[in-house]
C-alpha cells in the first residue's frame, strides 16, 4: 500500500518525505499559484483550472481567491457553491461538499491530523479523515472544521467556531468547541 492509499484509508502515512506525495502537492501548488494570480476578469480561466484541480465540481460556483489545498483531487463540490476569500482545504482525505453551500472568509477545512506520540509526529507521519458537508449549509467567517467531521444538511456554523465533532442537520451551531445552539425550526421567520 502506497502512502496516498494509506491516507485514503485513515492510516498513518508519510506526508513530509514520500516522493509521490510531495510531487502531488507540488503539482497542486503550481496550479494554485496560477489560479491565485489570474486577473479578476479571467473568470472563465479560473473556472477551467478549478474543474481540472478538483475531483468534482458542480455548476454555478464561485471561489474567491486566494484558495489553498494540498492535492485538489480529493475535493468534491456540489452545485451553487460560493466560497469567499482565503479558503484552505487540507485534503489528505476526501472532502465532500453538497449543493447550495456558502462559505465565508478565512475558513479552514482540515482532514489532516498528527499523532499525539511525539516520535511518530516528529517523523513526519500524519493521518487524514474525510469531511462531509451537507446541502444548504452556511459556514461563517473564521471557522475551522477538523478531521472526520460531518455537518448535516441545512445547518449553520457560526463565525469563529472550531468544529471538532459532527453537527446534525437543521441546527445553528457555534463556539469552541462548536456545539448546537438551537434547531433551525426554532428560529423565527422575519
Amino acid at each position: 500500500m502506497n502512502e496516498i492509499q494509506k491516507a485514503a484509508s485513515g492510516l498513518l502515512y508519510d506526508a513530509n518525505y514520500d516522493v509521490e506525495i510531495l510531487e502531488m502537492r507540488l503539482r497542486a501548488k503550481i496550479v494554485l499559484h496560477e489560479l491565485n494570480h489570474l486577473h479578476p476578469t479571467k473568470q472563465e480561466e479560473r473556472n477551467k483550472i478549478l474543474k481540472e484541480l478538483f475531483g468534482n465540481i458542480g455548476k454555478d460556483f464561485v471561489i474567491e481567491g486566494p484558495l489553498h489545498c494540498d492535492y485538489g483531487f480529493n475535493i468534491e463540490i456540489g452545485n451553487n457553491f460560493y466560497a469567499n476569500v482565503n479558503l484552505v482545504i487540507l485534503d489528505g482525505a476526501k472532502v465532500k461538499i453538497g449543493d447550495n453551500v456558502f462559505i465565508a472568509p478565512n475558513v479552514g477545512i482540515y482532514t489532516a491530523g498528527h499523532p499525539l506520540e511525539r516520535d511518530l509526529r516528529n517523523s513526519g507521519l500524519e493521518y487524514a479523515k474525510p469531511i462531509n458537508i451537507g446541502n444548504n449549509v452556511w459556514i461563517g467567517a473564521g471557522v475551522s472544521i477538523m478531521p472526520g467531521v460531518t455537518i448535516g444538511d441545512n445547518s449553520i456554523i457560526g463565525a469563529g467556531s472550531v468544529v471538532t465533532r459532527s453537527i446534525p442537520a437543521n441546527v445553528v451551531a457555534v463556539g469552541n468547541p462548536c456545539r448546537v445552539l438551537k434547531k433551525i425550526d426554532d428560529i423565527e421567520k422575519p
